[in-house]
């Protein structure tokens, strides 16, 4: 990452645009990244599975679906261990606890979060990396399995079967445990999806209180919280190269998509050992709005002028007051904060190659 010719900070990426695709407000879509730089490896042979499930996932349907899952694996001859969760940070709990052999499959009924959780716990019980997961989506917003093209619950179970396996890049994401207010100690995830701060993680608390809307709550929350505007100051340093200023929102991905399936990070690419983040200055309501509908139109935010794009290994947010953290769909953190990009940390489950 290096500097602007005038040394104010990082040089921001800038995206070509799809000429074959008409203009929407006011731009091309952008020409995405690959969601995979590198080519999927054949399975190996692996009769054991450890399925972790999210009973309150989605529409709390994950025990039927768990339950429903590890039927048709058995029915294909795996030894399937099943555990459920009782509450938010149970898997990571499981998953630290479970003694596994290296070809071990953890699969995970949930969404972002639960596969989150899952993830970190084999982390912290392996910090060097490793281990081989799969994702059964049963989330609300399900943006890494959008991401990894699976449809059903029937086609994730044929990957852990009869699918590929990719590399999967993870960041060591280091904070304060708990919302403002409610800070207890430091806590580490390993994020595989997003981490968000400022009006992105405003609109997630905003709809998690109206979790009955399904989806669309993520919508009314953003809403709500643009036209709070709330200012929001903060120090963020990417590759040691430090940008202080009043921001909108910081979008740090590893997957293209997020929340209700927005295309937050058409730069993306989930096996590349960096991180991309969209960073929104400081914007007026109605260029915020703008800029939300130019996202919603297929990722043309990043044509935006208060948006810059940039990619990274290491990153640093700190704020003159706690401020709160999501990572990979949960409000669970403050500031101060820091990640590393962990490459080829571990392996997912994908469908084969065509």
């Amino acid at each position: 990452m290096s500097t602007d010719a005038k040394g104010q900070g990082a040089v921001a990426l800038r995206f070509e645009p799809d000429l074959s695709t008409k203009q929407k407000k006011g731009a091309h879509k952008p020409l995405f990244a690959e969601v995979f730089t590198q080519k999927s490896v054949k399975a190996k042979a692996n009769t054991h599975i450890h399925l972790l499930v999210n009973p309150f996932s989605g529409k709390k349907k994950g025990k039927d679906i768990g339950e429903q899952v590890k039927l048709q694996l058995e029915k294909e001859g795996k030894n399937v261990d099943i555990y459920f969760s009782d509450y938010s940070g149970h898997l990571i709990e499981i998953a630290q606890g479970i003694d596994a052999s290296a070809d071990d499959i953890f699969a995970v009924v949930g969404g972002d979060g639960s596969l989150s959780e899952v993830i970190t716990g084999r982390m912290k019980a392996h910090p060097n990396g490793g281990g081989v997961f799969a994702l059964i989506p049963a989330g609300t917003g399900n943006s890494m399995a959008h991401d990894l093209r699976l449809n059903s619950t029937e086609q994730a179970v044929q990957c852990i079967i009869r699918g590929a396996r990719q590399n999967l890049d993870l960041a060591k994401v280091e904070m304060v445990s708990g919302l403002p207010g409610s800070e207890n100690g430091q806590t580490v995830r390993y994020s595989h999806n997003l981490v968000t701060w400022g009006l992105g993680v405003d609109s997630t608390i905003k709809a998690e209180k109206m979790r009955w809307m399904g989806p669309m709550r993520y919508d009314v929350g953003i809403l709500m919280a643009i036209m709070a505007n709330n200012r929001r100051q903060a120090t963020l340093t990417i590759d040691d190269i430090q940008m202080e200023d009043d921001y909108t929102l910081f979008l740090i991905q590893n997957s293209q998509t997020g929340g209700s399936m927005l295309p937050l990070a058409p730069g993306a690419s989930l096996d590349d050992g960096m991180m991309d983040i969209g960073i929104l200055k400081k914007m007026t309501r109605r260029d915020v709005l703008k800029a939300f509908g130019m996202l919603k139109k297929e990722g043309r935010h990043v044509f935006h002028p208060r948006v810059d794009y940039h990619r990274f290994k290491t990153l640093s947010i700190t704020t003159p007051a706690p401020a709160a953290i999501n990572v990979d769909g949960e409000n669970i953190g403050s500031t101060p904060l820091s990640m590393e990009v962990l490459p080829g940390a571990v392996q997912i489950c994908v469908p084969p190659s065509e």
